[in-house]
């Protein structure tokens, strides 16, 4: 209960800012359809795959999705919405919270780096339940721009929620949201293509960000 407040909190500062004088009424609207849509991604919080605790997020934009779509709001107004939600939701909310966004990347190379990958792979490999994800590590550093770590997303937990729910064309403003985060870690994300838009995974590789790459 207490993670799915934390996840509302996110939600209540945009509507607020987009919708003042109607957003207690979406956010109602919004809370109840997350209570049907919570049947489906419950076990992510128990699941063996870490990642799968990833659709509880992803369940408070689906229902934020099916409020605005019933509302008449265009696709790209629901688009802008959701990423404003989304930044909310990943940026740092101090110099602290910004460090440790940055850890995992300088921890690669390192040999405690390793055996975290390691754990991961194992536990990501794995189906925790047949709605939720299966990935690999890809630690090849000529398929990682030598940055030694990618991840292939086989099976998407969200984009079989989004399925589940006749919302398929709004997963890949879950997909953009990928590169917020990729760079708020100090890395690019380069990506060749996601399930969501037909490819037969989606194939996470990054580069470190350099003063010769931001532009």
């Amino acid at each position: 209960m207490i993670t799915k407040n934390r996840n509302k909190l996110h939600f209540v500062k945009i509507l607020r800012r987009n919708y003042p004088e109607t957003f207690r009424a979406s956010l109602q609207e919004i809370e109840q359809a997350f209570q049907l849509i919570d049947n489906d991604i419950q076990f992510g919080a128990t699941s063996k795959n870490p990642m799968d605790k990833r659709l509880g997020f992803a369940g408070w934009f689906l229902a934020l999705i099916q409020v605005l779509e019933r509302q008449g709001k265009s696709f790209d107004e629901i688009r802008r919405v959701c990423l404003e939600v989304a930044i909310e939701y990943v940026r740092p909310k101090h110099k602290l919270h910004s460090w440790f966004k940055k850890l995992p990347v300088k921890l690669i190379g390192t040999k405690l780096g390793q055996k975290i990958i390691k754990i991961f792979q194992q536990k990501i490999s794995q189906k925790g339940h047949m709605d939720g994800f299966v990935a690999n590590v890809i630690t090849d550093k000529h398929e990682t721009f030598e940055l030694g770590y990618g991840i292939d997303i086989l099976e998407c937990g969200i984009c079989k929620l989004f399925k589940k729910h006749n919302a398929d064309q709004y997963v890949l403003i879950l997909c953009e949201v990928d590169k917020i985060t990729s760079e708020l870690a100090g890395l690019e994300l380069i990506r060749t293509g996601t399930l969501s838009a037909g490819a037969e995974k989606c194939d996470f590789r990054f580069r470190k960000i350099t003063s010769s790459n931001l532009s």
